[in-house]
C-alpha cells in the first residue's frame, strides 16, 4: 500500500497524560494539561510511521510495566465494584426510577469491557490462566447486561425511522433513478433484497402510511418481548453464583494484579509490543474492508468485517488508555461511525425478521421493506463517515 499501512495524517496529533492511579479515564477527549509534551506532527513524513507504533512516544524512563498496567486494572476494578453497588441500590423495590439502575449497568459494562480488553491485549505480561478465565467471564457478563439496552435502542431507532419515512417521500431504491418530477423508488423487500421499482410519491406515502402503524406495532411487540426476556436473563445472571464468582475475582483484582513470572521490574516497553500488535491488527482489518465500489447495500454478509473492525478499534483504544493514560482522540469519530454502523445493521436485521412473520398484511410487509431499505442506506452512510474520519490515510488507499 502506498505510504505504509500505519501512516498517520500529517495533522494527526496525540495528547497524553500520566497513567491514572485511581479510576478509569472517561470516554471522550482527554483533559487538558499535564503529561509529557505532545509529538510534533511536522516530524511525521508521508511514507513513515512513529517508531513506537501507538503514538510515537515512549513511556517515561524508569517506569515499570507493572507500575503502568496494575493501576489501570485496579482503577477499572474499583469502578466496577462501585457501579455494582450503585446498581444494587437503584434496583431495590423502593426505587421507582429505573434510570439509576440503567446508568449503573452502563458503567458496569464499561468497566467490564476495559478490564476484559486489557486482559486480552496484555496477556503476555499477566498470569495467562487467570487472565483468560476472567476475560471470558467478564465478556459473558458484559454481553448479558448489554442485550436489554440494545433491544430498547433498536426499537426506538426503528420507530423513529418509521415515523420519518411515513411523513416523507419513500426513499429511492438502490440502483434506480428517481423520476424528475413527483416519483421516487419503493423500498426493497427484506426477503429478496431486490428493488420494488419506482412508485409515485403520493401512492408510496399512502401505502407506507397504511402499513407503518401496523409495522410499528409488530416491531414493538417483538422487541419489547425480547427486551423483557433480556431483562429477566440479566437479573438471573446478577443473582447467580457465576456472577458472584466474577465479582469476587474483580474485588481481588482491585488489590492485586497477578503478573506473569519475570514481569515485575520489567520496563514499560514490555507493554508497547502488545499495544503495537493491537494497532496493527486494527490497521490490517481496515485495509481489508471491502471497497465501496464492490459493496452490495443489501448483502448482510459484508457486515461481518466491519463489526470485527469495531471490536479491534475498541481493543486499540483500551491499549492506548493503558499505555498513555487516555484514549486516542483522533479515533473518536471513526469509533462513533462504527457504532452507528452496528446499530443500523442490527436494526435492518430486526426489520427483515419482522417481515418474515407469517400472515402479515401486504401493507405491513411493504412498510417493513421500506424500513429495511432505509436502515441499509444508514449502514452505507456510516461506512462513508468512517472512511472520511479514519486517521490512517494510507490504509484507505488500499484496493
Amino acid at each position: 500500500m502506498p505510504g505504509g499501512a500505519g501512516v498517520r495524517r500529517p495533522d494527526h496529533q496525540t495528547t497524553t497524560r500520566p497513567p491514572v492511579a485511581e479510576g478509569g479515564p472517561e470516554d471522550g477527549p482527554p483533559s487538558a494539561g499535564g503529561g509529557p509534551p505532545e509529538a510534533e506532527p511536522g516530524n511525521l513524513r508521508p511514507g513513515s510511521r512513529p517508531a513506537d507504533g501507538v503514538t510515537g512516544l515512549r513511556p517515561a524512563d524508569g517506569v515499570t510495566a507493572d507500575a503502568v498496567l496494575a493501576p489501570y486494572l485496579q482503577g477499572q476494578a474499583g469502578d466496577f465494584l462501585r457501579s455494582l453497588r450503585l446498581h444494587r441500590e437503584h434496583s431495590a423495590p423502593s426505587d421507582a426510577n429505573g434510570q439509576g439502575a440503567e446508568a449503573a449497568a452502563r458503567a458496569l459494562r464499561r468497566s467490564a469491557r476495559r478490564i476484559s480488553g486489557s486482559l486480552h491485549t496484555f496477556r503476555t505480561v499477566l498470569d495467562p490462566v487467570w487472565a483468560d478465565h476472567l476475560r471470558t467471564e467478564l465478556a459473558w457478563l458484559s454481553g448479558t447486561l448489554a442485550r436489554e439496552h440494545a433491544y430498547a435502542g433498536r426499537l426506538t431507532r426503528l420507530l423513529d425511522a418509521l415515523h420519518q419515512l411515513s411523513g416523507a417521500a419513500v426513499p429511492a431504491a438502490r440502483g434506480t433513478k428517481p423520476a424528475a418530477t413527483k416519483s421516487a423508488g419503493a423500498g426493497a423487500s427484506p426477503r429478496s433484497g431486490a428493488a420494488a421499482g419506482p412508485a409515485p410519491d403520493a401512492q408510496g406515502r399512502a401505502a407506507l402510511g397504511v402499513g407503518a402503524a401496523r409495522a410499528g406495532a409488530l416491531l414493538e411487540r417483538q422487541l419489547t418481548l425480547a427486551r423483557t426476556r433480556a431483562h429477566s436473563a440479566a437479573l438471573q445472571a446478577l443473582g447467580s453464583s457465576r456472577f458472584h464468582a466474577v465479582a469476587d475475582a474483580v474485588a481481588l483484582l482491585a488489590s492485586e494484579v497477578p503478573l506473569a513470572p519475570g514481569t515485575t521490574g520489567r520496563g514499560a516497553e514490555a507493554l508497547l509490543e502488545p499495544a503495537e500488535h493491537a494497532e496493527q491488527r486494527l490497521i490490517g482489518a481496515v485495509a481489508a474492508l471491502p471497497p465501496d465500489a464492490s459493496a452490495e447495500p443489501y448483502n448482510e454478509a459484508q457486515d461481518a468485517p466491519w463489526h470485527q473492525t469495531r471490536l479491534l478499534l475498541r481493543l486499540h483504544r483500551y491499549a492506548h488508555e493503558v499505555v498513555l493514560g487516555a484514549a486516542d482522540p483522533v479515533l473518536t469519530g471513526a469509533g462513533h461511525a462504527l457504532d452507528l454502523h452496528r446499530d443500523a445493521a442490527e436494526a435492518a436485521a430486526a426489520a427483515a425478521a419482522a417481515a418474515r412473520t407469517p400472515r402479515i398484511a401486504p401493507a405491513t410487509a411493504y412498510a417493513l421493506g421500506v424500513l429495511h431499505a432505509d436502515q441499509r442506506h444508514e449502514v452505507e452512510a456510516a461506512r462513508a463517515v468512517f472512511r472520511e474520519t479514519w486517521p490512517y490515510a494510507a490504509a484507505m488507499t488500499a484496493p
